[in-house]
């Protein structure tokens, strides 16, 4: 049975605007200048700003969105929408100010060269095929190839591509054969399907080069040891490995030596001219610059790729000229929609430009609080001095949300005299030391990895010890968050770490 039902509810639900905004705020200096050619791309009332002087201020402009929009309705009035538009000038912003850097960070040099697979198709069209069959092959296995060298794709799963994208039928057998010729390619070991293949390629092709005995001696070892005993090479388990080839010490230590010569990524060499894709690096591209000017820090934004904007002169006048349409005949359908649309139009171009504004300002605000936060730190470079910071902390002072620093926090980065740094580098949680001093927890890190680097890599130390040497320079520190503080460094547990 139906029934109706009142009820009352409160939902939190946010405007285009403030989706606008938080979209904006997640984007760091480095793609902004995309974001707003998209927007200038798609409504032809904003612009880029060549000489104009006037700031745009939101709070000075109103929009009268009460017209009715209905088609029956004779007196289709827009004089105080006109009026806001004709009386008043442009709206723009502009990135002009004290707290806007006037200096734009010159681009980097990129490197020019060609990527890794261009490199592998130029060989590929000097390679002799005996069908067209084989060489369509090829070329499937070629840009199948990932950018680290690997070809990581199912032989079966390639099958399947060949049948559905050129219509060829093959057999694994025949794309097993092609990729023996691929893999002939340079760089050597190209074309592996896994690091123990990889290394085994370019040790077997440094070994049909030797000709030194003891040499020759050690990499016919390294490749026993990389086909047979894999698994206690890359788990380091150098005692059995011992044992099993009764090898003395010396002889296992040479037999590594050769296998750690060898490139575990394959097409890192072509690293510095792009990507395998053909993409060139990325440069980090700072989002402020804070410079000491005797003793006191200056903060400014990096407005490379933030143009000044405004809206667009033709459709001021476009409005112009319907307003005076309008108090010498009654207006057509036609035109009544035309100004609709140029409202809408004009509507979107402000509401992006303020998005900017406000970015610009919760950017700089933000920043100024930590850059007040973390003063030693921006006045010495010494990391040890960054105190501890959480999002909160930010948040209350500059009452902004929690969230809202965390969009600028994330993927954001500051020049300083000490070299760039990531935002989020400068949050840390605290602990508390013997002596009862509040440390952050980025200092705990400094000294660990100081410790590890430290460290007999014959005997490495375990969590536990590195728990007891932190201790004993007075921070309580439990084995557990001694491991969670190394995994975030990057740092393998003992046994990994042991070099002969």
């Amino acid at each position: 049975m139906l029934k109706q039902t009142l009820s009352q509810r409160m939902v939190q639900k946010l405007s285009p605007q403030q989706i606008q905004l938080m979209k904006l705020l997640q984007i760091p200096t480095a793609t902004l200048d995309q974001r707003i050619k998209e927007e200038l791309e798609s409504n032809p009332a904003l612009e880029e700003s060549e000489d104009y002087d006037e700031v745009f201020d939101m709070q000075d402009e109103t929009i009268n969105d009460g017209e009715s929009e209905t088609q029956e309705e004779e007196a289709f009035e827009l004089d105080d929408y006109l009026k806001e538009y004709i009386e008043d000038d442009p709206i723009s912003y502009k990135l002009k100010g004290d707290a806007y850097s006037s200096e734009e960070i010159k681009d980097s040099p990129l490197s020019v060269g060609s990527s890794f697979h261009e490199h592998l198709i130029t060989q590929l069209g000097m390679m002799e095929f005996d069908n067209e069959k084989d060489k369509i092959i090829a070329e499937q296995l070629v840009g199948s190839i990932d950018d680290g060298g690997y070809l990581r794709r199912d032989i079966a799963a390639i099958v399947d591509d060949l049948l559905f994208t050129q219509n060829l039928e093959v057999e694994v057998y025949d794309i097993e054969r092609i990729l023996v010729d691929i893999q002939k390619m340079e760089p050597v070991g190209v074309g592996a399907r896994d690091l123990q293949e990889s290394l085994l390629i370019q040790l077997r092709d440094t070994l049909d080069k030797e000709e030194r005995p003891e040499r020759l001696r050690s990499k016919e070892l390294a490749l026993k040891i990389l086909d047979k005993y894999f698994e206690e090479f890359s788990k380091k388990h150098y005692d059995r490995m011992k044992r099993s080839l009764s090898l003395s010490e010396s002889e296992l230590k040479d037999a590594i030596d050769e296998i750690l010569k060898l490139n575990p990524k394959p097409a890192s060499a072509y690293a510095s001219s792009g990507n395998s894709r053909g993409e060139t690096n990325q440069y980090i591209v700072p989002d402020f610059i804070v410079t000491n000017r005797d003793g006191e820090m200056d903060l400014r934004l990096n407005n490379k790729n933030a143009p000044d904007l405004r809206i667009s002169d033709h459709y001021v006048d476009v409005l112009k000229g319907f307003n005076d349409t309008a108090q010498v005949r009654k207006s057509t359908k036609q035109e009544k929609e035309a100004v609709m649309f140029i409202k809408q139009k004009i509507d979107s171009a402000k509401w992006f430009i303020d998005a900017i504004k406000q970015r610009q300002d919760t950017l700089h605000n933000t920043m100024y609080t930590i850059m007040q936060y973390q003063m030693d730190f921006f006045l010495t470079g010494d990391e040890r001095r960054i105190k501890p910071m959480i999002l909160k902390d930010i948040a209350e002072v500059t009452g902004l949300d929690i969230s809202t620093v965390s969009r600028v926090a994330n993927s954001k980065f500051v020049q300083t005299e000490f070299g760039t740094k990531r935002l989020k580098d400068f949050f840390s949680e605290s602990m508390t030391t013997s002596d009862g001093e509040e440390v952050s927890t980025l200092e705990v890190k400094n000294i660990l990895r100081d410790i590890i680097e430290a460290e007999h890599k014959r005997k490495p130390l375990s969590d536990e010890r590195l728990k007891d040497m932190l201790q004993k320079r007075g921070y309580n520190i439990a084995r557990r968050t001694v491991a969670k503080y190394r995994e975030q460094l990057n740092i393998p547990v003992a046994r990994l770490r042991k070099e002969l």
